[in-house]
């Protein structure tokens, strides 16, 4: 799987030794050490994947996402956070992380991680060009293109990241259905649910402010206990 990986890391030794691993697998990587660079760089190149740490100088990881989401809200972002910071985890998924990974961590996990995103991008862009499966899901007033991976709202269009869009078309695909956590995961992230691992539960938070924005929508995600979510019509006031 070749890709053009952007790491950005102000450890210029840990961001060095994790490009020669990433080119080892077949990567093509280039590295920043702080945001204004990072984002210069991806202003300038088409990256397929990021890799931000959340503690830079000057601007935080979180700042430079914020910048990134405005920017490219598909492009996907892996955030390396410090172990035992559930804080960091969690706001870099509310901020539009697809992914987060704690340091200090395994190479090799760090590459499975790489995979999943990438094979969950990839099988999206196969979909979307495949005659097979539906072009559009209608659900009330929200409609998800999924040849466009656009998701409108009545005649609001919804920002919404890579991830965000994976979770939001399994639930429609899913419609009045449960859909366990597990299956989200897997389906939606590209990877195994983990003991304490609340990234489904933060994309899902993250869909419901956005659908609560436009108001009165009639469209629901709702907690289905000891299972996972499902995605409702109800009826809009």
């Amino acid at each position: 799987m070749s890709a053009e990986i952007l790491i950005v890391d102000d450890d210029r030794d840990f961001a060095s030794m994790l490009a020669e691993f990433l080119g080892n697998e077949g990567f093509q990587v280039v590295t920043a050490t702080e945001g204004g660079g990072a984002l210069g760089l991806m202003a300038e190149r088409p990256f397929d994947l990021v890799i931000l740490d959340v503690m830079l100088p000057g601007s935080s990881g979180f700042d430079v996402l914020r910048q990134l989401r405005q920017r490219k809200p598909r492009l996907p972002v892996l955030m390396l956070t410090a172990r035992g910071e559930a804080i960091d985890r969690i706001l870099g998924l509310e901020l539009g992380a697809d992914d987060y990974l704690p340091k200090p961590f395994d190479p090799r996990e760090l590459t499975a991680r790489i995979r999943a995103i990438l094979r969950r991008v990839a099988t999206a862009g196969d979909h979307s060009a495949s005659a097979e499966g539906p072009e559009n899901l209608l659900i009330g007033a929200l409609k998800l293109d999924v040849r466009r991976r656009r998701v409108t709202l009545g005649s609001t269009t919804l920002e919404l990241t890579g991830a965000e869009f994976r979770v939001l078309e399994q639930l429609a695909a899913s419609r009045g259905q449960p859909v366990d956590r597990r299956l989200l995961t897997a389906r939606a992230l590209g990877r195994t649910l983990t003991l304490y691992d609340r990234s489904i539960d933060t994309h899902v938070s993250n869909l419901r402010r956005k659908l609560e924005r436009q108001g009165q929508s009639g469209i629901e995600i709702r907690s289905v206990r000891g299972t996972g979510y499902e995605l409702i019509e109800t009826a809009s006031v």
